[in-house]
């Protein structure tokens, strides 16, 4: 594993623990040798982020769409930025420098972007884990709406399962270091 990929928020929330565990997850992706690809803010815990990384020593990747760089929200002092022009785009080359994804706390953006990633593990696109940092429980309400979905029949256990969560960074990048793919959806588990 080379590179992570982070999806957070453009803010930095009303609790100052958001901010520094995104401060933390920086300084363990650059302490672990891993670099940070992350939307190429320096706005939020994605800016907290950043910093964190490059203050330690590690290298954060940006990938921003040409429209948020021109309303000034990119980050100039990034080991590289790439400028895209869609969010599509942005998904696909993040997608594509990484070799998994962490969410930590965010809005609407955060979890698109997560929860595609997470489909594209399931569908086989990519083999890549994918793990929520769940900061003061933020996660739970959607940890229980992933159980619901398995209760009712609508998530495969083995992909609810494949998602790794806790509230340390550590702790997801060993799983990580340790993950194996299930089963693409409509393939058969191997035995």
């Amino acid at each position: 594993m080379k590179a992570v990929c982070v999806f957070c928020g453009s803010s930095v929330g009303r609790d100052p623990a958001y901010r520094d565990a995104a401060i933390s997850a920086g300084e363990a992706l650059a302490r672990a040798g891993l670099s940070l690809v992350y939307g190429g803010g320096k706005v939020g815990l994605m800016g907290a982020i950043a910093d964190a990384v490059l203050a330690a020593g590690g290298r954060a990747i940006g990938v921003i769409p040409r429209a948020l760089v021109e309303r000034e929200v990119a980050h100039a002092g990034l080991s590289e930025l790439h400028v895209v022009e869609t969010m599509h785009e942005r998904k696909t080359k993040m997608a594509d420098l990484s070799d998994g994804f962490i969410a930590l706390p965010g809005g609407a953006g955060t979890l698109e972007e997560f929860f595609e990633q997470w489909t594209w593990a399931q569908l086989g696109i990519h083999g890549k884990p994918c793990g929520l940092l769940n900061v003061k429980d933020y996660f739970q309400p959607l940890i229980a709406t992933i159980e619901k979905a398995v209760v009712e029949g609508f998530v495969a256990k083995r992909y609810a399962d494949m998602l790794v969560v806790a509230s340390d960074v550590d702790a997801i990048l060993k799983r990580f270091a340790a993950y194996v793919p299930p089963a693409r959806k409509w393939e058969a588990p191997k035995a």
